[in-house]
C-alpha cells in the first residue's frame, strides 16, 4: 500500500515538473498572437490580419541531371501579410529531397527562402517531387515542386 502511494506521488511529481518546462529548445517562446485561425462556421474568414507567404516561384525544373548528381534550389518568398509569418514544418515526398527552412518568425515585408536539395542517385527517368510547407497562413499548406530528368552516366 505504501509502495503504491509512493509510486503515485513520484509519477505526479514528474508530470507536474514536465508541464512547467519550455518546449522551445531556443528558450524563446512565440507570442500566441502569431497563431490565428480565421475560419468560422459561416465560412467567412477575416484574413486581413494574417501573414501571407508569397513565393517568387513554386516550381523549379533542374532539367537533365546525371544519375548521382546532387542539386539544390532556393524557393525565395516574402511575408506580404500584416503579422509575423511562422513556418511550422517543411516536409518532402521522398528521402532524396531534403528541405531546410527558417525557424524564426519572418516579420511583415521581410524575405526568406526554403532550400531544397535533391539527390538523383538511383532515380533514373522523369522525377517530380513535392515539398509541403505548413505555416500560420490561410490556407496553411503550400506545395512546392521540383522536377528533373535523370539520365545514366555517359548517356548524354
Amino acid at each position: 500500500m505504501k509502495i503504491r502511494r509512493l509510486f503515485r506521488l513520484l509519477i505526479t511529481g514528474c508530470l507536474l515538473t514536465a508541464c512547467n518546462s519550455p518546449t522551445d529548445p531556443s528558450g524563446q517562446l512565440l507570442d500566441s498572437n502569431v497563431v490565428t485561425n480565421p475560419n468560422t462556421a459561416k465560412g467567412k474568414a477575416d484574413r486581413s490580419h494574417l501573414p501571407e507567404i508569397t513565393f517568387e516561384e513554386t516550381e523549379h525544373d533542374f532539367g537533365r541531371l546525371i544519375d548521382g548528381e546532387t542539386v539544390a534550389f532556393n524557393f525565395n518568398f516574402t511575408n506580404t501579410g500584416k503579422t509575423d509569418l511562422v513556418i511550422a514544418d517543411v516536409s518532402s515526398s521522398c528521402g532524396c529531397t531534403v528541405p531546410s527552412y527558417p525557424r524564426q518568425a519572418i516579420r511583415p515585408g521581410d524575405k526568406g527562402s526554403i532550400k531544397v536539395s535533391f539527390n538523383s542517385r538511383g532515380r533514373r527517368g522523369f522525377q517530380s517531387k513535392t515539398v509541403v510547407v505548413v505555416a500560420n497562413t490561410q490556407p496553411n499548406v503550400i506545395q512546392l515542386r521540383i522536377k528533373a530528368q535523370v539520365i545514366a552516366p555517359g548517356a548524354e
